[in-house]
């Protein structure tokens, strides 16, 4: 028995997979989204009882306050925080570790990522919505109460929208639903596929929204100098569209020290980040009960 059990708890799916300490992932599997913390928890437990595992890493679609406990997946459980750790401790029987999502991607482009070794290091997830993992000086930044890199919630510019009121500035003007709403789209993927095929509309959306992610990254570039920015999340399977002017917007607007020596890349883990985020977690728990133990 030399695995954990790593855990992407996401708004539509969830994802789990055993995962040894070397961060070969065996066993994944994909499952609906539960909607309810027992259903949610009930998904994990039935993964344990069918392998063995030393212990399991979670990771949530929002914010988790490893003070109380504490998570809040609007989502996935509605707008009340729910007893992450004290359901999971008590039905799991295992050592658990818990973080946000966008903590899970950051640890696992990190550990066996583009950004493998690096100390500072952020993650910018694009998808239904925009979410940042950051280390810094090789420290996971999660803030007073979990929710540092939320920052969906940026101002990018331009005057208060009510929109912004739900899901922040950045977000609200970046994100997959943005990009649909901008083409008269149903969808980003509908978007994407409509720029590759020649659509005017469609291609002078993905460039406003690429402008507004370039704004977005040189924010965080500025401010917390990075060695590495990395891309990831679902709209960016559409990084052949909007990587490259979001790299030379990013660029023209954040620091400019900072532009000549930060790095910008694409995931290279896709949609496995989050899990091996989520093992690392758990490894690095087991790691430091050796440790108190003296071994």
């Amino acid at each position: 028995m030399n695995n954990v059990l790593a855990v992407d708890l996401g708004g539509t799916k969830t994802a789990t997979a055993f995962v040894d300490e070397a961060g070969h992932i065996e066993n994944k599997s994909k499952e609906p989204a539960a909607r309810t913390l027992e259903g949610s928890i009930a998904q994990i437990a039935g993964r344990l009882s069918a392998a063995r595992a030393r212990a399991v890493g979670i990771v949530v679609p929002g914010i988790y306050d490893s003070q109380t406990g504490e998570a809040w997946a609007p989502n996935l459980w509605g707008m009340a925080p729910v007893p992450l750790r004290h359901a999971a401790g008590q039905r799991l029987g295992l050592p658990v570790v818990i973080s946000s999502d966008r903590a899970g991607y950051v640890l696992g482009e990190r550990w066996l990522g583009v950004a493998r070794g690096l100390d500072d290091v952020v993650y910018v997830a694009i998808g239904t919505g925009i979410g940042v993992g950051i280390v810094a000086g090789g420290r996971l930044i999660e803030g007073a109460h979990g929710i540092a890199g939320a920052a969906g919630w940026m101002v990018v510019g331009g005057p208060w929208k009510e929109e912004y009121q739900n899901a922040g500035g950045w977000e609200s003007e970046a994100a997959g639903p943005a990009l649909a709403r901008r083409a008269g789209m149903e969808s980003a993927e509908a978007v994407a596929a409509a720029a590759r095929a020649g659509d005017r509309r469609a291609r002078e959306a993905m460039d406003v929204t690429a402008d507004y992610l370039g704004l977005g990254v040189a924010g965080l570039i500025s401010v917390l100098n990075p060695a590495m920015v990395v891309l990831g999340g679902g709209l960016m399977q559409a990084g052949d569209l909007l990587f490259d002017r979001i790299r030379r917007n990013a660029l023209r607007w954040t620091q400019p020290v900072a532009a000549r020596r930060t790095r910008m890349e694409m995931t290279i883990l896709g949609e496995d980040a989050g899990l091996l985020g989520a093992a690392w977690l758990a490894w690095s728990k087991l790691s430091l009960e050796r440790l108190g133990k003296g071994d």
